[in-house]
């Protein structure tokens, strides 16, 4: 379902909090590489992106509560990420169970950070832009 910011932001306002969850999945996953038996863990971002827009209705749906018809539908801090958590299959599976490969993971890290990063930098200029307009510079 498209939100009202879509003509200003487009994706990049409702990419920003699933870019924030799956950093905080990746993080973890860094956390716990030396915990045995704890499997990697991903957020499926297209997936979960897809449906947040409303553009395909085959996936899974997050859990959002609307108390009112002009609420915005979509991500908040509470989301819940499980529809579209993914397990990474290791290339070297450790004898201890633990999926985790840390260069593998802290490339998915700095990736997303990037992203992240490119993200805000567009929603800042986008601001900053309608700021100018509005003020009449």
């Amino acid at each position: 379902m498209a939100n009202q910011f879509d003509s200003l932001f487009g994706v990049s306002a409702s990419a920003l909090p699933i870019r924030e969850a799956r950093q905080k999945l990746l993080a973890g996953n860094l956390a716990n590489a030396d915990t045995p038996n704890y499997k990697a863990k991903d957020l499926d971002f297209k997936a979960a992106l897809l449906k947040l827009k409303g553009d395909d209705d085959s996936l899974p749906s997050p859990s959002t509560n609307l108390t009112h018809r002009n609420h915005i539908a979509g991500f908040n801090d509470a989301m819940d990420t499980n529809a579209y958590l993914r397990f990474r299959m290791p290339t070297q599976p450790s004898l201890d169970g633990n999926t985790v490969e840390t260069h593998i993971e802290k490339a998915k890290f700095m990736e997303n950070n990037m992203q992240q990063s490119m993200t805000l930098q567009f929603l800042d200029s986008k601001i900053k832009g309608m700021r100018e307009a509005i003020r009449g510079s």
